[in-house]
């Protein structure tokens, strides 16, 4: 017999679309970024009032992805019986909490200790975020719902963290981690508002984490991720150099350029991901394939090189949301925060890895070999993709959330 579990609540009516809640969560994103991201654009400030070297205060962005890394799993797991928005907001209440250490800390071990508390509030968020839009909104929307949510990654990387580096050279780097602290605090007056409740699972239904891992479809999910990051940092990584390398010294130009395609990239995914899913990721995943060939052959031509960075950014832009909406599908909504926290791990791994190899490569072959060894993992990601027709990234995405529920649980819709 099946039994209801409160776990599967059921998403809004299909005439409600909850703009601001998604909005909600999509400024959570932006705020975990920035987070993370911002001591990067503060070294020579931050090294010069804690008394220690750049490269220290660069390990203070090493160590919150660190952190975010080891506790997407296990925060993830420990906290499944609790109410979603209870652990929302006390992620954001962390986020709070850390960027307020770092604001006034004049020590660099407190310091440290902050982002390290910050980075994992990181982890757990990113493993809750994309699941916690899937349970917003009816199945056939779910792509649109987590296209707005990670648009604030976005956001932050083209827009965010210039300003907050325009606010310090303005105010000083306190004055930003002062003005992340607030938005942190708004923020959770505004998902206690807008962004609806859902129970946590009660202990008796929840899929344990392998059995979530051996979903249909997981794995291939999973892997197309770790190629599709590991190409695709290899190259962004060190961008910089390859840019040198071919005579275009510009490098702010290149980097713009691909971050204003990550917008129009995004937007354009949010569009098609709901109706064409399938047919979208292997695109994107093609038209990043073809702007590597064609940074390996013609990059030298300044026209040719920003044209591909442009379709480079595009297409990389949409494919995160093209693959965590296909891992909601095959976990279901109930297990996506579970399914999402490995991706996350998997995530930060191909970053880490992507960005090793491309060292390596550059240390023994030069810049030039840089897409010649991105190209074949992207190839291996577009090609894994094309196999997975059945349950990974099948041609028609199930219609009706009670398809992608697990055996035994019943709607409570």
């Amino acid at each position: 017999m099946s039994v209801a579990s409160p776990a599967h609540s059921t998403a809004l009516p299909a005439a409600t679309f909850p703009l601001s809640g998604l909005l909600a969560l999509s400024t959570a994103a932006f705020t975990a970024v920035m987070t993370e991201l911002l001591p990067a654009g503060l070294l020579p400030r931050m090294a010069s009032d804690l008394g220690v070297s750049e490269g220290r205060v660069g390990f203070l962005v090493t160590g919150y992805a660190l952190a975010s890394f080891l506790a997407a799993v296990p925060l993830t797991t420990a906290l499944r019986g609790l109410p979603r928005r209870q652990v929302l907001i006390g992620t954001l209440v962390g986020f709070a909490c850390g960027n307020a250490v770092t604001a006034v800390s004049s020590a660099y071990a407190l310091t440290f200790v902050a982002r390290l508390a910050a980075g994992g509030m990181g982890g757990t968020l990113w493993a809750m975020l994309v699941g916690y839009a899937a349970r917003m909104v009816p199945a056939e929307r779910r792509g649109r719902a987590i296209a707005i949510v990670l648009a604030g990654i976005t956001l932050a990387l083209s827009l965010g963290v210039p300003a907050g580096t325009a606010l310090a050279e303005a105010l000083g780097w306190r004055a930003a981690f002062t003005a992340l602290t607030v938005l942190a605090v708004l923020l959770v007056g505004w998902v206690r508002w807008r962004v609806p409740g859902f129970p946590g699972e009660a202990a008796g239904t929840r899929a344990p984490l392998h059995r979530v891992a051996a979903l249909p479809g997981i794995a291939t999910i999973l892997s197309v991720t770790l190629l599709l990051l590991l190409g695709h940092q290899v190259m962004y990584t060190y961008v910089a150099p390859f840019a040198n390398h071919v005579g275009f010294g510009h490098t702010g130009l290149v980097l713009l350029v691909f971050g204003i395609a990550t917008v129009v990239g995004i937007w354009i995914t949010g569009v098609l991901v709901d109706a064409h899913l399938r047919r979208t990721l292997l695109t994107a995943l093609a038209l990043i394939a073809c702007a590597l060939l064609t940074l390996g052959l013609y990059a030298a031509a300044p026209a040719v090189l920003l044209v591909s960075v442009a379709m480079w950014g595009a297409a990389f832009g949409g494919a995160p949301t093209l693959i965590q909406t296909a891992l909601v599908d095959a976990s279901g909504p109930a297990d996506a925060d579970v399914a999402t926290s490995l991706q996350t791990t998997v995530y930060n791994a191909g970053i880490a890895a992507g960005s090793l190899t491309g060292g390596l490569v550059l240390e023994s072959s030069g810049a030039g070999a840089l897409p010649w060894t991105s190209l074949p993992l992207i190839a291996a990601a577009l090609t894994v993709v094309a196999v997975g027709r059945r349950r990974a990234f099948p041609a028609r995405r199930a219609a009706e959330e009670s398809s992608r529920q697990r055996p035994g649980s019943g709607s409570t819709g």
